[in-house]
């Protein structure tokens, strides 16, 4: 069986073409933390390049988190794997984040320094796209995380450029739910490295994934109706925030 079903890989064909997430001539840095979803999305796009009309060029990034001594070989076995360039970049933002994390904000200081150091590394090898490996379930959680934590109604989109335009990421998974990349990755006998990370089964995000799994138990479609919700905003029926107030609830 090929590795993309013809679901998957219309999803995936679709969420390119709507954001133009590919073009002639892209510097692509790929993220790759170890985890399932991003060795995945190393795979796909490579893959993609052999049929796609356009030329393009790939360079995969592990950023060493500096969390436990061996992590970064066992995902740097998984790169070798894949016939694209890589490079690895070891850093000390895990023990930072662990000690930051007493006062509450430490995978936000973690999150934080990894994407200034994706954005400084994909300047550095003249990169003018970032990949990222996030699916349909961390872009909905996301979305609940900033609703519960940040007081806004926002989440990660498919593609965000910035910079004027210099640099834009893109989630070429965004439409995928996590049991089709798991799916993928079996056929290709990828193997996920496991997060290194003491917060990891401790965090917000952590809250509510299970929140939405409790959720998704009682009604399956609930998942797929929460998601639709985040194309279909009504802004007239929605808060206008009053001058002087700054969105707190009333007492």
């Amino acid at each position: 069986m090929h590795p993309l079903d013809p679901r998957a890989n219309r999803l995936v064909g679709q969420v390119m073409h709507a954001y133009d997430m590919l073009a002639d001539g892209d510097r692509i840095l790929v993220a790759v933390s170890g985890g399932v979803d991003s060795l995945v999305l190393l795979w796909l796009l490579h893959h993609w390049r052999k049929k796609a009309p356009i030329d393009y060029d790939l360079i995969a990034v592990h950023l060493d988190m500096g969390f436990a001594p061996g992590t970064w070989q066992e995902v740097e076995k998984r790169l070798r794997q894949q016939p694209v360039a890589y490079f690895l970049e070891h850093t000390d933002f895990g023990p930072r984040a662990v000690a930051a994390e007493t006062g509450g904000n430490g995978c936000y200081h973690c999150a934080r320094q990894r994407r200034n150091k994706l954005f400084d590394l994909a300047r550095a090898k003249g990169c003018n796209k970032i990949a990222f490996g996030h699916h349909q379930e961390d872009i909905i959680e996301t979305f609940f995380l900033n609703l519960l934590y940040s007081g806004n109604l926002s989440t990660m989109v498919p593609r965000q450029d910035l910079f004027d335009g210099r640099l834009a990421l893109i989630r070429p998974l965004a439409l995928l739910d996590k049991s089709q990349i798991l799916t993928i990755a079996a056929s290709l006998h990828l193997e996920a490295v496991a997060n290194p990370c003491t917060l990891a089964k401790d965090s917000k995000r952590e809250e509510v994934r299970g929140l939405l799994q409790s959720l998704a138990a009682k009604d399956k479609k609930i998942i797929a109706s929460i998601f639709a919700a985040m194309a279909n905003v009504k802004p007239d029926y929605l808060l206008t925030r009053l001058a002087g107030h700054k969105g707190q609830p009333p007492c």
